[in-house]
């Protein structure tokens, strides 16, 4: 492959291609999933380097191109980034509208397939930006649990917190193990926290929450809510 293929110019040559084949509304979430994906894979994707191709990319950003990742490397490590683009990078670092959050796997899943076609990828490659791109559907579902979450902080009763007991107080990213109709159970024995059933219904089994949740005369409460991760 030539060195001139670099992540950069097959990104834009993706945009392009979609161009005129999906509406325009389509065609801006294509837009900004693409965009998300240059800053994730510039802030992020080096952690997969080689002490070689690291050393190149330092040297690349310390002389002031902070795209550097995309401007270095080639489409091949496009795929392999998708976990950490759909399962941290648009949970964690961006603010995405629920239509943003929709597309994001779609859009990786088409680009995963169009890599592959044009012989930017193997079959192997693709397969895993495919396998990562799926895994992601269920973010527009998480985002909303988290939303959920948020609003019964406000219900929690009124209490001091240096009256709470350590075993009371958990301040950590639990693991949904069980689900009944308005409770929600985390590993290590913590539960049931009562929830809304349209928030147990989005829920699922394995799922990750960081929570901070107070237990007060044996029920628990949660009074802060971070990040629901699904994948």
């Amino acid at each position: 492959m030539s060195q001139d293929v670099t992540i950069e110019t097959v990104l834009d040559a993706f945009i392009e291609d979609q161009r005129g084949r999906i509406s325009a509304r389509t065609m801006r979430n294509y837009e900004d999933v693409i965009n998300l994906l240059r800053h994730s894979l510039d802030g992020y994707a080096y952690q997969l380097l080689d002490e070689a191709d690291t050393k190149r990319f330092q040297e690349t950003l310390n002389a002031g191109d902070y795209q550097a990742f995309c401007h270095l490397f080639g489409p091949e490590r496009i795929p392999e980034h998708f976990g950490e683009f759909l399962g941290y990078f648009m949970v964690k670092k961006v603010l995405a509208s629920q239509d943003v959050l929709r597309s994001a796997a779609t859009v990786t899943k088409k680009l995963a397939t169009w890599l592959y076609e044009q012989g930017y990828v193997s079959e192997e490659e693709r397969d895993l930006g495919l396998d990562q791109a799926t895994a992601a559907r269920d973010l527009p579902r998480a985002e909303r649990l988290s939303e959920l979450l948020y609003r019964q902080c406000s219900k929690a009763p009124v209490f001091n917190l240096n009256d709470i007991d350590s075993e009371d107080l958990i301040e950590d990213l639990l693991t949904i193990e069980r689900i009944e109709p308005g409770a929600l159970y985390f590993t290590g024995g913590i539960g049931p926290l009562a929830v809304s059933e349209q928030a147990s219904a989005l829920a699922k089994v394995g799922w990750d929450v960081y929570l901070t949740l107070v237990r007060v005369a044996g029920t628990w409460w949660v009074i802060e809510v971070g990040n629901v991760y699904a994948m």
